[in-house]
């Protein structure tokens, strides 16, 4: 398997008190911060931590993820789904949480929401007004009830 870093995607209440909390603890600053959003790449333990402010979510997983190095990664981990007959969405370039990424969604039915997101961020997307509130992700779908930039909801 390709290098790269386990996602855990999480919504919030207090915003501003998450991120203080998760900075203090793995002694970082986010690398990406926009209202209600805010990203931190961990390198010990290595992961990528995300937040959405969503006072009103009923859970706190948004959802779970793969961060990995390149498209061609993303590619890789596509024909391994396909060489071992695991369902997962067609892969794809999308514009999502202030960024524009190569994915694939791999059908995972025992862990919350369904599906595993493998991605590769292939550029920064500042977007002015993309995520106009705590509800909605950069596509502009809903997302109190399900993961931010789910399976289907590209742009």
């Amino acid at each position: 398997m390709t290098t790269g870093r386990v996602q855990l995607a999480l919504n919030v209440t207090d915003f501003d008190a998450a991120v203080r909390l998760y900075s203090d603890l793995f002694a970082t600053e986010p690398s990406k911060r926009r209202p209600g959003y805010a990203n931190f790449a961990i390198a010990d333990p290595p992961l990528k931590l995300v937040l959405f402010e969503k006072p009103d979510a009923t859970a706190a997983l948004n959802h779970l993820g793969v961060e990995l190095d390149s498209a061609e990664d993303v590619a890789a981990a596509a024909q391994r789904f396909v060489d071992n007959g695991l369902r997962h969405s067609d892969h794809t370039i999308d514009r999502c949480c202030h960024a524009v990424q190569d994915k694939i969604w791999v059908d995972a039915p025992d862990v919350p929401l369904g599906a595993w997101e493998f991605y590769a961020v292939l550029a920064d997307d500042a977007g002015a007004g993309e995520m106009d509130s705590a509800s909605t992700c950069c596509t502009g779908h809903d997302t109190s009830e399900g993961p931010c930039c789910g399976p289907g909801q590209g742009a």
